[in-house]
Formats: structure tokens, sequence, C-alpha cells
């Protein structure tokens, strides 16, 4: 593995945090242009050109985030696709348990699910480098288009009433299946364990903290859900 240039922070001498980095910046590379593909992917299920166009739009800025973390991999000396290939089998496996069977499911999808995700990741920013977690923060900001797809599904749901309660179980699936990904990411990766767990030159949390982690991350998932107009 390449060396760390001495500009780098201090933890990065650690071997552990920082593969545990690089594993991280792997999996939300991998993440970014896999929510890329399916928009795409669902965009061809727009009922209108607006809808597919604001699709699309959501399609490109996660592309433009796989850029950034891209290019941060290329700086640490590391093959960005190496190090997003052990991740591909655990998207595959989420993505071929909640494909979307028409496109405000696909909006649910990219809303909730990615939601719940950054939500994660977020929680794992907190125990990183300045830098790194700058990165983190800001490849996971939103895409300004989370007004369109509360839109449109409120909309839906005025429509067509029952809608609402379809795309709520779709929303717990995505939840339940979202966590269970997460959970054996990490339990699979002992570099992304390590740095959530801490080391000599970085705090963790222990057990207790990741039981109030997985409870920060329901309780956003509720309100996200709510803003939809969806019950959690």
């Amino acid at each position: 593995m390449a060396r760390s240039s001495s500009k780098e922070p201090l933890t990065f001498s650690d071997p552990v945090y920082r593969t545990g980095v690089i594993d991280l910046l792997g999996i939300l590379a991998y993440g970014e242009i896999s929510a890329c593909e399916r928009l795409a992917e669902d965009a061809k299920m727009a009922p209108s050109l607006r809808t597919k166009v604001e699709i699309t739009a959501m399609a490109t800025a996660e592309f433009h985030h796989f850029e950034q973390l891209r290019d941060r991999l290329q700086e640490l000396g590391e093959d960005p696709y190496e190090a997003m290939a052990p991740f591909t089998d655990t998207f595959e496996r989420y993505h071929r348990k909640t494909s979307p069977s028409d496109w405000l499911e696909g909006l649910v999808k990219a809303y909730v699910g990615d939601g719940l995700a950054s939500d994660f990741y977020r929680e794992v920013a907190a125990y990183l480098d300045a830098s790194t977690r700058e990165l983190v923060l800001n490849t996971l900001s939103g895409t300004g288009h989370s007004e369109f797809v509360v839109d449109a599904v409120r909309a839906a749901i005025r429509d067509e009433p029952r809608v609402g309660g379809r795309l709520a179980l779709w929303g717990r699936r995505l939840m339940g299946e979202a966590l269970s990904q997460a959970q054996t990411v990490v339990a699979e990766r002992d570099s992304l364990s390590a740095v959530l767990v801490g080391g000599i030159d970085h705090p963790g949390m222990d057990l207790a903290g990741i039981g109030r982690m997985f409870a920060r991350l329901t309780e956003a998932h509720t309100k996200r859900m709510e803003r939809l107009g969806l019950a959690a």
C-alpha cells in the first residue's frame, strides 16, 4: 500500500486507520456511482419529461460526488477501482432486494434509502481526521432535489391515497435492508470497525454509543418518512 505523505494527518501513520479510511472512501465511491446508475434507470420510468429531467439531475449530482471521492483516493496513492471492488456484492445485494416497481418507489428509495446510508456515514465521519471528515460530509450533502421528491410523493398520495400505504411499506423495507447491509459491512471489514471503535490516535464509540447511533438513525428515518407524508 502506498506510503502516506508527510503532509497527511498523524493518524495516517496508523496502517489500521489508513486502511479504514480507504475502505470508507471506497464504499462511498461505489455507493455514489451505484446510485447514479440506479437513478438513470429510474428516470426511464418517469411519467413526464420534467420528472425525467429532475431524476437525471439527481443522478448527475451523485456522479459529481463520486468524482470527488475518486480523486481523493488517487491523491492518497490508491487505485479507486480496487478500493471499490470489495463492496460491489454488498450493493448488488441491496439493489436486488430493493428493486423499485415504479418511478415513485424509485424516488422513495433515493430519498429514504440513500438518506439512511448518508446518516450512517455521517456518524462514522465524526471519528475521522478533519480533511477526510470534510470530504465525506461534502459528498453526503443534499443534491438539492429533496423538495422535488417530497412534492412528487405527496402529490401522488393526494391523487391516489392508497399509494401512501404501499409506499409506507416500501419505506420500512428500505429501512430494514439498509440497516442490515450497514451492519454486514462493518462486521465484514475489520478496518471500518476499527474506525468506529477507535485507537491510540483517535477516539471511538463503545457498545452503548453504537446503540445510540442506531437509535438516531431510526429517528432520522422516521422524520424523513413524515416529510414524505408516510408512516414509518
